[in-house]
């Protein structure tokens, strides 16, 4: 028993994805499960130029998850139409795919839409508005400017007819308001959340254990700061939300189908085990026969059921 759902015009076998920045382009993960058997995946962050990332290491763990700063690293807008989408259209036949996008100006995420529409192999697009260790971005995520978030949005709406999603930020102390900006923009569903502005220092000199310095906090400790931020945008808009952040166990993606997600995405557990989707996926099967669920849909809290019990 696969628990389906029917969103953007096409049909999830499965409410699992793979967040961005975790699968790379679907070829790193294909050697140790099928990614048919998924709902599907986002691709790493797609920019203008090759981007080789930040300064090793990039990664670190504590208590609670991870630390990373990987800084954008993918092989740009000509290699990824060049080589990536083509082997996701070849090998990948039932899992929905999105295409990441990050750029550091405005002008870059139009640039981005109008070289990659034309292509296959892909359902969608997420607006990487909310990266939060992009250093070649100079001041706040996009994701905290209503203008920005506005002006991008409309401008990648306006210059393609695929779904958009806007992955906004953990810490945005407006949340409601960007929320409402982005669907009012065109979004046509909403990633919530991104990884959590973070440091980590060793203790006996002081210094950052990241070659960055600062990063994203991600993995268990990001859960219920990711279902809170479903709960709220739930209450601000209609449109379908993705939750991300924390998801381990089929609980954690139920608890976020309760907040209103229409759909998960698991990231820093796919580091720890690369079939962590697979096995979230086959668990949340499990889950659903032993209950007589048949339909995600069923689970996931609408915005008039949040408008009845508020």
């Amino acid at each position: 028993m696969r628990l389906t759902t029917e969103l953007f015009g096409v049909k999830f076998q499965s409410p699992v994805l793979l967040a961005a920045g975790t699968c790379g382009f679907g070829l790193e993960l294909a050697e140790f499960f099928d990614l048919n058997d998924l709902g599907g995946f986002v691709t790493k962050s797609v920019t203008i130029d090759p981007r080789h990332g930040n300064e090793a290491p990039r990664l670190t763990e504590f208590g609670g998850g991870m630390l990373n700063s990987i800084g954008l690293a993918n092989p740009g807008l000509e290699s990824t139409r060049r080589e990536k989408l083509p082997w996701i259209a070849a090998n990948v036949t039932r899992a929905q795919v999105f295409v990441s996008l990050a750029g550091h100006t405005v002008s870059e995420f139009f640039r981005l839409v109008e070289g990659l529409d034309g292509d296959e192999g892909f359902l969608g697009y997420e607006l990487n508005l909310s990266c939060p260790n992009d250093a070649r971005r100079d001041g706040p995520p996009f994701a905290l400017d209503l203008d920005a978030v506005d002006e991008i949005v409309s401008g990648c709406r306006a210059r393609t007819d695929r779904p958009l999603l806007a992955k906004l930020a953990p810490n945005d102390l407006d949340l409601g308001g960007t929320v409402r900006c982005a669907t009012d923009a065109g979004a046509d569903g909403l990633t919530l959340v991104n990884t959590l502005p973070g440091l980590l220092l060793e203790g006996a000199t002081g210094a950052a254990e990241l070659g960055a310095g600062p990063g994203g906090i991600s993995g268990s400790a990001l859960l219920p700061v990711g279902l809170r931020a479903v709960k709220k945008a739930r209450s601000e808009t209609h449109v379908p939300l993705l939750g991300v952040g924390g998801v381990t166990a089929p609980e954690d993606a139920v608890a976020y189908a309760r907040a209103g997600a229409a759909l998960v995405q698991v990231g820093t557990a796919s580091f720890a085990s690369p079939r962590a989707g697979l096995l979230l996926a086959r668990g949340l099967e499990k889950w659903g026969r032993e209950r007589g669920v048949s339909s995600w849909t069923d689970l996931v809290c609408s915005d008039e059921d949040e408008g009845r019990s508020s």
